[in-house]
């Protein structure tokens, strides 16, 4: 009796040859683009650390007379400096420095008095609540409404969207802030000018207290993320893709759905991500005007007090927020876009 014959695992219609092949290269190409980005993103870290050190030993005045005053006596002040390596050449400072810092000793704020890392830690928290809500606020805003406006595209819609959104982004922060605290805090007194809240405050009030130091980010953001989810959908819509599926009979709702949206959204998501890390640590002026307690005043006063340990520790950590910003953004790009994966990891 003849036994019948058995289709070996490499013909099966479901894996054709080469198919695990193809999967293995595509996931050492992964790895190997993920593998890339760390590297330039330590690489980045390490550029900044040299420049934010340089930076510190670049700024006018003396470390021991910054800390014990103009009067102090030039034997206490070389003593000081002594006793804190400020005499030692550069590179062993730096390298002092730099060690302490990767085990998260910054040393101690002039200023303040107290260790450095609970201070950056503390701003740090408070700017990425303000950031994040300022991002959460926005991105729908602004993708919805340049994808709105991309879906009408050349009517009386578009023209609004984006001509709003073109002056919103046109206004500098500083700007728009004063304006918003004299109409909505001081005219009309409908919200409070200061951001932080009572600490007996409940969850509604403090996040009306927020509401005029938000309003500012979104009106900037606004106008940039809508022009760029409008230039996305107006190349997706008039992609070759997109004529196929319309001619294949598909109804306009589902070629929109699942053609046109994944395509046309990702340079909105990546450049989203990018600037959550400005949203996070580059508020000064936001942060400044509302008295806000973030890393961005945080690093400004410490500026304006010459406070070297404060100082660079805020710069190294809102670099490293950036960095951070943007090794997600290239990770959200190559999750949604394949073919940039695979030609990295070629």
């Amino acid at each position: 009796m003849a036994t019948p014959l058995t289709r070996p695992p490499s013909s099966n219609p479901r894996y054709p040859p080469g198919a695990r092949a193809l999967r293995a290269a595509r996931g050492r190409g992964a790895a190997r683009f993920l593998a890339q980005r760390a590297v330039w993103a330590l690489f980045t870290l390490w550029l900044l650390s040299v420049l934010v050190f340089a930076g510190g030993q670049l700024l006018p005045g003396d470390i021991g007379r910054a800390v014990l005053g103009p009067l102090a006596d030039a034997r206490a002040v070389a003593a000081l400096n002594h006793a804190l390596g400020a005499d030692r050449p550069l590179l062993d400072q730096y390298l002092t420095w730099i060690g302490h810092a990767l085990r998260g000793d910054f040393g101690t704020s002039w200023t303040f008095r107290e260790p450095v890392a609970p201070l950056v830690g503390d701003a740090l928290l408070q700017s990425a609540k303000l950031g994040l809500l300022a991002f959460v606020v926005v991105v729908p805003l602004g993708i919805g409404g340049g994808v709105w406006a991309a879906l009408h595209g050349g009517r009386w819609l578009d023209r609004l969207i984006s001509t709003l959104g073109l002056c919103a982004s046109a206004v500098p922060e500083f700007v728009s802030s004063i304006a918003l605290i004299l109409v909505f805090g001081v005219w009309l007194r409908w919200l409070p000018i200061e951001a932080v809240a009572p600490s007996d405050a409940g969850v509604l009030d403090t996040l009306r207290h927020l509401v005029l130091p938000v309003l500012p980010l979104v009106l900037v953001f606004f106008g940039y993320l809508a022009r760029i989810a409008r230039a996305g959908m107006l190349e997706a819509l008039e992609a070759d893709y997109t004529r196929t599926a319309i001619l294949k009979g598909l109804p306009r709702r589902v070629v929109i759905v699942r053609h046109v949206l994944r395509n046309a959204l990702l340079p909105s998501v990546t450049v989203a991500a990018t600037q959550l890390g400005y949203l996070i640590g580059g508020l000064v002026v936001v942060e400044s005007l509302f008295r806000y307690p973030g890393i961005g005043s945080l690093i400004y006063n410490a500026a304006k007090a010459k406070d070297f340990p404060l100082l660079e520790a805020g710069v190294l950590t809102v670099g490293l927020v950036y960095t951070l910003a943007n090794l997600g953004a290239d990770l959200l790009h190559a999750l949604f876009d394949p073919r940039l994966r695979a030609h990295k990891g070629a």
